[in-house]
C-alpha cells in the first residue's frame, strides 16, 4: 500500500473482530495496560450495541484487512449547550503507519463530525506518546487544559 487512497474507512464489523482484538491489544500494550478478554468482549459488545455511546471506525487497506481503530463518541459540552466528539483511542498497525491509515481515519472523523454537528472533536494522550503527538500536532491545536482524576472511594 502506497498511498491513502488504498485505505478505506469503514464502521466496525463482526468481520473484523479478530482483526479488530489484534490492534486493540496492540494499543492497550502501548499504554502498557493489561488487556483481558473480559475487557475487550465488554468493548465489543458496546461497540455493537446501537444504544451505547461507543463506535468504532476501521481502517481497512486494498485487502480488507483492519489496520487501523477510532473508538470516538458524543460528548455533552454544558457551557455551549452542544455536544463534540471525543476520540477515545486511536492505533495504527505499526507495519502500515506512514501510508495514510492517520489522515484516512481523521477524514473520516471528520465526516461524522459533521454529520453529527460536532463543531470539533477532542482527545487526550499521554505525554510520551511523541509519534501520536506529533501528527496532532499538524492537525489539530493543542489546548491547555491539564487532565485530573480521582479515584473513587470504596463505599
Amino acid at each position: 500500500m502506497a498511498n491513502a487512497e488504498k485505505v478505506r474507512v469503514v464502521p466496525v464489523a463482526e468481520r473484523h473482530k479478530k482483526d479488530w482484538r489484534r490492534l486493540y491489544d496492540g494499543y492497550a500494550a502501548f499504554y502498557k495496560v493489561p488487556m483481558t478478554d473480559e475487557i475487550a468482549d465488554r468493548v465489543w459488545g458496546w461497540l455493537h450495541d446501537p444504544a451505547h455511546v461507543l463506535n468504532c471506525l476501521i481502517a481497512e487497506d486494498a485487502d480488507g484487512r483492519a489496520i487501523g481503530l477510532a473508538h470516538i463518541r458524543a460528548m455533552p459540552r454544558p457551557l455551549s449547550g452542544a455536544e463534540c466528539g471525543f476520540l477515545d483511542d486511536l492505533f495504527v498497525d505499526p507495519e502500515a503507519r506512514g501510508r495514510g491509515v492517520f489522515e484516512a481515519l481523521f477524514a473520516a472523523m471528520d465526516q461524522m463530525a459533521q454529520k453529527n454537528g460536532w463543531p470539533m472533536v477532542r482527545w487526550l494522550t499521554q505525554e510520551f506518546n511523541y509519534r501520536g503527538r506529533s501528527a496532532y500536532d499538524r492537525i489539530a491545536t493543542k489546548t491547555p487544559f491539564i487532565l485530573y482524576q480521582r479515584e473513587t472511594p470504596s463505599a
